[in-house]
């Protein structure tokens, strides 16, 4: 009897030896060697500009390394062994901000089941219909993640969250051999985090590999096996996780100097009744009625899809308000363009990442928060540089201005953002989950930069997942549940931040 042919096995090492990679004349990682082994599943820290990033882009062979006499990078696949990504590649599966932020910027607006379905084919776009079978599996992966009802839903119609949630289905449709997670929880509500988690520890059984980054320490898994710190692009340190791993690091408390006088008769500087906002002929706002007083630091809250987001893009002036509602803004008047309004706002939400071009400097990109622009058309005066750098300054983040978009870290670059945000020294904050993707200090320092700025007058809307984010002096509160308010009033007892 001839005896069968052994079964080549699907999993995959990866090894680095003394790689390093250089981006705008700049060393982002130095002499850097690891290896990931079938079975492993490691947890990848370091603060922003580490280069977290860029080393899961070298992994996914997505960024070549700087060539060097002693680097290698070596995939062991199926008992080949290959010095190149080539041949591999789509065996790994990606998901960060960066690649969602793709869908934003080409516009890719398909439906969810087609770009799940992407995964299965392993491209970047649905080149053809799903069959029968194919279907049926793609509403099997969204039922595990509790997401089927979004399967007819357009991508750019969806949440934050509810996207990061999509593009994790379509990496496990993919059925990878190498997982890659950047910040894969960004965005995502208490118990969808849940569901991500419960679907990593299910993963344990398939041996699959898988490296996650994360800048805090409650977004471990539970099912992690090693952790891996950078720092200044050096890999200090790598090994078995251990449990002082898993303990939140302790930032400064922010350090407010009193809390905000508000005037007794303050004026409305935002108004919405019976406000209805409509997406993909999908009501995503519905009969909102609230008041929105100058100096009130208003938090919203509620579980992805509530309509968060959605509701400050309409409140900046993106998305409009049904004919049947009303949206007043103080100072805008029938005739008085919007982007008056627009000038008076400071505005971070995750879309500015993917809007600006990531060949603008750093400089630009703070000073078109100077005219409410993506961009500039004009290069910048000296006035409207040194009002950049200034705000750079206050923001922690002087050390970029001479960089360009794409030589910076997706945390850094929120820095930035926080900066042209806070450049004119604006009336209102809008403020959309503004601290995702930043390390525990900048966290802290950011925090107290937008607290001070309520202290001085400023009117505040922020949204954020995580109770301890809520400034010390929020004021009120607004919980969104499927598009209707379910509280809107001061804050309640017990759910600021000093109680979190």
């Amino acid at each position: 009897m001839t005896a069968r042919p052994k079964r080549a096995s699907r999993s995959l090492t990866v090894s680095l030896r003394h790689l390093g990679l250089r981006l705008g004349g700049r060393t982002v990682l130095k002499d850097l060697s690891w290896q990931i082994r079938p079975g492993e599943r490691w947890v990848l820290l370091g603060a922003n500009g580490a280069g977290k990033t860029q080393l899961l882009k070298i992994l996914a062979g997505d960024v070549w390394p700087t060539p060097g006499r002693e680097a290698q990078r070596h995939y062991l696949w199926r008992g080949e062994s290959l010095s190149e990504p080539y041949g591999v590649k789509e065996e790994i599966a990606y998901i960060g901000a960066e690649r969602q932020d793709r869908y934003e910027h080409y516009e890719w607006n398909h439906r969810v089941l087609a770009v799940v379905g992407t995964g299965l084919k392993r491209t970047d776009i649905p080149l053809h219909p799903l069959n029968l079978e194919a279907r049926q599996s793609i509403l099997r992966l969204l039922g595990r993640l509790q997401i089927d009802e979004l399967a007819s839903r357009r991508f750019l119609t969806l949440s934050y969250g509810q996207r990061r949630l999509v593009l994790l289905a379509r990496a496990l449709a993919w059925r990878p051999a190498l997982l890659l997670l950047d910040e894969p929880f960004n965005g995502l509500d208490e118990e969808n985090r849940a569901r991500a988690l419960a679907i990593l520890h299910a993963l344990r059984s398939r041996r699959l590999p898988w490296v996650l980054s994360t800048h805090r320490a409650e977004d471990i898994p539970a099912s992690a096996t090693h952790l891996a710190r950078l720092e200044g692009g050096r890999l200090i340190e790598r090994g078995r996780i251990r449990a002082r791993d898993r303990q939140s690091p302790r930032a400064s408390p922010a350090r407010v100097a009193a809390p905000p006088v508000r005037a007794k008769r303050a004026e409305a500087v935002l108004q919405l009744r019976n406000a209805w906002v409509w997406l993909d002929q999908r009501a995503v706002l519905r009969r909102l009625n609230f008041q929105v007083t100058a100096g009130d630091c208003w938090v919203v809250h509620g579980a992805n899809g509530s309509g968060k987001t959605t509701l400050l893009r309409a409140l900046y002036g993106d998305l409009g308000v049904a004919s049947q509602g009303e949206l007043r803004r103080r100072g805008i008047a029938p005739g008085v363009p919007l982007s008056e309004f627009k000038r008076r706002v400071g505005y971070i939400a995750p879309e500015l990442q993917s809007l600006h071009s990531l060949y603008l400097s750093v400089a630009e990109i703070v000073v078109s928060g100077l005219h409410s622009s993506i961009g500039v058309e004009l290069q910048p005066s000296k006035s409207e540089r040194r009002r950049a750098l200034q705000a750079l300054a206050k923001c922690g983040a002087a050390g970029l201005r001479d960089r360009t978009a794409r030589e910076l870290s997706y945390g850094q670059l929120r820095r930035v953002l926080f900066a042209r945000a806070l450049v004119r020294s604006p009336d209102i904050l809008l403020l959309d989950e503004p601290y995702a993707g930043l390390d525990a200090p900048t966290r802290a320092a950011l925090r107290d930069r937008v607290e001070r700025a309520h202290v001085k007058g400023a009117t505040i809307l922020i949204i954020s997942h995580h109770r301890h984010e809520w400034p010390v002096y929020a004021t009120h509160e607004l919980e969104l549940k499927a598009g209707t308010a379910v509280y809107c009033g001061p804050l309640r007892r017990g759910r600021g931040r000093a109680h979190a």
